[in-house]
């Protein structure tokens, strides 16, 4: 009888220690119901150095993850070149991979919050390409930052060419009009607050009116008089406003305005970032949007002096050396592939198969000059990426030269136009961007004679080639006998 009163106090201790468990449990649940699931964690376990942070977002699902990726670094890199004086934050979803969250903390020096994806609600009204948008709603977790007096929410595809740390004077929300109607997201300053963030959530659950099932739509929504605001003029005297306040375009100087007299010239505001709003297949990181698009080469100006190409650099050398190894076997294939195209029989073959032939000896062209654009790496610099793929459209167009017996200035007339366009588009002393494109369309237009001449000089050689008696015996096929044997 003696032990039962320990055994039961012991009992009672850890029940109740059970209970407090339950208890604090409940509690942090219930926190985190009332936050609505703000941050699930700060990925950098610090607290903030600065009352101020600019801060962008990465979430994951679309193809071109990898490519936003590195955007991101390069424009968080450019804060850091024009001495900007604020953290620099990253919103990234829980699936971001971890040796990303570790470069951009490390390397980077970003504050990493990890959230959960909100779920958007318009998803079903997105169509077609807009569907890349239906994570951005993540960008509403900006307003939960309240470590900090103000936010500047940036996307990835933006460049700082300045210093634009008076923007954290701006009031409860500015935001820049690109569009005449509609504000743009690209960059906007926001003063944290969980009651507004809270309300933003509620609006999501009630499926508030979005114009276009993404963040921009939602937002437009949120501050429909922004555009009757007056124009944001940063106090002296370093105060902080208070209110509504449109941005001047030079915060959110969009890149076509730059492709018209091919250099900047914003009056409104100071020219202080770049934005590239443009199709997703033309933004500044891929290769081949510069001389296209001439501030690719921009871009990755800073990318080089930053950050580097050792990810793709490895990839880059391994093509090399593969195109390198095509054009020796070609080469040293070279007279087989010449028997097999000549033993061909005339008489065996029917138009069909004369077209078969034909078709494939086009489609092989084409494939020589689309194969390389798709194994480039898409982020390696423009100069490197246009030299494989020139480089790799020749190693392919040997195959097909001796495949087929195609005259060799025929099937490479396309790579000398390529060629003279990259020439053409990257000559640097345009007067304007209307001079740049009437002298490509010129140029095309001469080239198109030299195009087509070549299409139908494969052709006739491809006919001229089906048509050649055979001057080399199939496989298993006894040699023709001929005067000269027979003397012996």
């Amino acid at each position: 009888m003696g032990r039962l009163p320990a055994a039961s106090r012991r009992l009672a201790a850890v029940a109740v220690a059970i209970l407090l468990l339950v208890i604090a449990s409940a509690a942090g649940a219930a926190e985190e119901r009332g936050q609505r699931g703000v941050a699930v964690r700060q990925g950098d376990g610090r607290g903030s150095h600065h009352r101020h942070a600019y801060a962008a977002m990465m979430y994951m699902g679309t193809p071109r993850d990898y490519e936003f990726y590195v955007a991101v670094r390069v424009m968080m890199r450019s804060l850091s070149r024009v001495g900007a004086d604020a953290d620099r934050v990253l919103i990234a979803s829980s699936d971001v991979p971890l040796d990303w969250v570790r470069a951009m903390r490390e390397e980077d020096g970003m504050r990493v919050v990890v959230v959960e994806n909100l779920k958007n609600p318009y998803e079903g009204n997105l169509g077609g390409m807009n569907r890349r948008f239906k994570l951005t709603l993540n960008k509403l977790y900006a307003w939960s930052l309240v470590d900090y007096e103000r936010v500047v929410m940036i996307d990835s595809d933006n460049i700082f060419l300045q210093n634009t740390d008076e923007l954290f004077q701006c009031g409860q929300f500015c935001a820049v009009f690109i569009n005449p109607c509609y504000f743009h997201t690209g960059l906007f300053v926001l003063q944290p607050s969980m009651d507004v963030f809270n309300g933003m959530l509620h609006d999501l659950e009630i499926g508030r009116d979005n114009s276009d099932g993404a963040d921009q739509g939602f937002l437009v929504g949120c501050f429909p008089d922004l555009l009757d605001k007056p124009l944001f003029h940063p106090p002296e005297n370093g105060t902080k406003l208070n209110g509504t306040y449109r941005l001047p375009l030079g915060y959110q100087m969009d890149a076509s305005y730059y492709y018209l007299k091919l250099h900047w010239h914003v009056p409104c505001g100071p020219n202080s970032v770049i934005t590239f709003p443009s199709a997703p297949w033309f933004k500044p990181w891929y290769w081949w949007s510069w001389p296209i698009l001439p501030l690719g080469l921009s871009w990755h100006k800073q990318r080089w002096d930053d950050l580097g190409y050792a990810a793709e650099i490895p990839v880059v050398l391994m093509e090399l050396l593969m195109y390198i190894a095509i054009i020796a076997i070609t080469r040293l294939a070279r007279p087989q592939m010449t028997k097999l195209c000549y033993n061909r029989r005339p008489e065996k073959q029917g138009a069909l198969v004369q077209w078969l032939i034909k078709l494939a000896g086009i489609v092989a062209m084409v494939a020589a000059y689309t194969i390389p654009f798709f194994v480039i790496p898409c982020t390696v610099h423009p100069i490197m990426g246009w030299s494989m793929y020139l480089f790799g459209v020749l190693a392919f167009s040997s195959v097909v030269i001796n495949a087929f017996l195609l005259p060799p200035l025929a099937v490479l007339t396309a790579w000398l136009g390529i060629v003279g366009m990259l020439f053409v588009m990257a000559f640097p002393w345009y007067h304007d961007g209307i001079a740049r494109i009437l002298v490509v369309v010129a140029y095309a237009f001469c080239s198109a004679p030299f195009l087509w001449a070549s299409v139908v000089r494969v052709m006739d050689s491809l006919q001229t080639m089906l048509e050649r008696d055979p001057h080399f015996p199939r496989l298993g096929d006894p040699a023709p006998e001929t005067e000269f044997s027979k003397l012996y």
